[in-house]
């Protein structure tokens, strides 16, 4: 009669476990397939403009969409001021790109406060903002991530998404940029993916 190594039980349980894991994270990673979501996520918004807006603002032409905040210190103003060059150098090309940024913060970005900040970067881009329970549920359709931080002075700021979004017009996700993308490798992506 054997008896079994308990040390070898051990390790082939472990080695079981990671195995059904390894698994399970491989078959939902795969499952989702981002590159070809569909944002299906109704939504009923308002522009900087004070006019509704919702999810049929992607129908038919391709869009750049970025959630961020008008009091970010750095990440925002400057991946706008990088859209709108993006916009610049597609030129012609990118007549037909739709540009919004989606707060994630609409407690203080009213139409009015997006209007103004929206503008400053370019007239392609739209600001859009609602209801924190109506941002809440696109922030969360379109598997975005935002955050209310405290500070010490009483205030807030938002840790959030810092990718820009590449969707075509058929309303879906074709690609991300990255913060601190080369601008030229981000024009190709755009071209690449929504031209």
């Amino acid at each position: 009669m054997t008896t079994k190594n308990p040390f070898m039980l051990i390790a082939t349980a472990i080695s079981a476990i990671f195995f059904c894991v390894l698994i399970g994270i491989l078959f939902f990673t795969f499952k989702d397939e981002p590159r070809n979501s569909k944002f299906n996520t109704a939504f009923s918004l308002v522009n900087d403009e004070g006019q509704s807006v919702d999810q049929s603002i992607f129908k038919g032409n391709p869009s750049l969409v970025y959630f961020g905040y008008t009091h970010c210190p750095e990440v925002c103003p400057t991946t706008l001021f990088e859209v709108a060059g993006y916009l610049k150098e597609l030129g012609e090309d990118g007549a037909s790109i739709k540009s919004y940024l989606f707060t994630v913060d609409p407690e203080r970005d009213t139409p009015e406060i997006m209007n103004s900040y929206v503008t400053a970067f370019s007239d392609r881009i739209t600001g859009v903002t609602g209801t924190p329970e109506e941002i809440k549920r696109v922030i969360a359709g379109w598997r975005a991530f935002a955050e209310k931080v405290p500070n010490k002075s009483g205030g807030y700021s938002m840790s959030h998404t810092m990718d820009l979004f590449l969707i075509g017009s058929d309303g879906r996700l074709k690609g991300l940029i990255p913060y601190g993308a080369d601008p030229g490798e981000a024009v190709r992506k755009i071209r690449s993916a929504l031209l």
